[in-house]
């Protein structure tokens, strides 16, 4: 298990798990991921998890990103009994074993896919930042205004911009950006391809 941290232990992580799973096995490891993926969504702190399939030489990849509301909490998950027995039981499906890495919640938006894959240069993150954070910016204050008039304390500049800023915050780190890297895959790898 190859695990770094690097977080507060008040900072949203993620848990970066990857699996290679043997030819053969890939309806059984499905039926194993359901599982242990209900399960780890019970744990107290889990904050929900993506899975992204794809194929390295020749075997299915899974990479499953769990977020955490703590270190601690992913720390649980990671050396409970409950996960370890599950672990162990997938052992045999999986090709290079349990890979997991821990980091933290925005340093995944811009992790490379493929093993040993380089990051995008930092102008197409930042051309995918804006695309994602711009039209907030433009729109939120307006959908926001009419419920901000309501009252004087809310229309008060510092409540007004906190309010619309955690909308943004909220929205970018737990909807907007992952589906944004995800869209924007294609472009972002291949400009990593290129200056590779």
């Amino acid at each position: 298990m190859d695990s770094t941290t690097n977080t507060s232990p008040d900072e949203v992580v993620t848990l970066v798990v990857k699996h290679r799973v043997k030819p053969g096995f890939e309806v059984e490891y499905e039926a194993w991921l359901r599982r242990i993926v209900r399960i780890a969504g019970e744990r107290s702190g889990h904050l929900g998890v993506d899975v992204v399939r794809s194929q390295q030489n020749g075997m299915a990849l899974f990479t499953c990103v769990l977020r955490y509301r703590s270190t601690s909490a992913l720390e649980l998950w990671l050396g409970s009994p409950q996960r370890q027995a599950l672990i162990d039981e997938a052992a045999p499906m999986l090709a290079d074993g349990d890979q997991t890495e821990i980091g933290a919640v925005n340093e995944f938006w811009f992790t490379p896919q493929a093993e040993g894959g380089a990051k995008p240069p930092r102008w197409k993150q930042a051309v995918v930042s804006l695309f994602v954070i711009l039209p907030q910016t433009l729109l939120l204050p307006f959908i926001w205004g009419p419920i901000l008039r309501l009252h004087p304390f809310l229309s008060n500049y510092v409540v007004s911009t906190f309010l619309v800023t955690l909308t943004i915050v909220l929205l970018v780190v737990y909807l907007l950006m992952p589906a944004a890297t995800r869209l924007f895959a294609p472009w972002l790898e291949a400009s990593v391809k290129e200056t590779l």
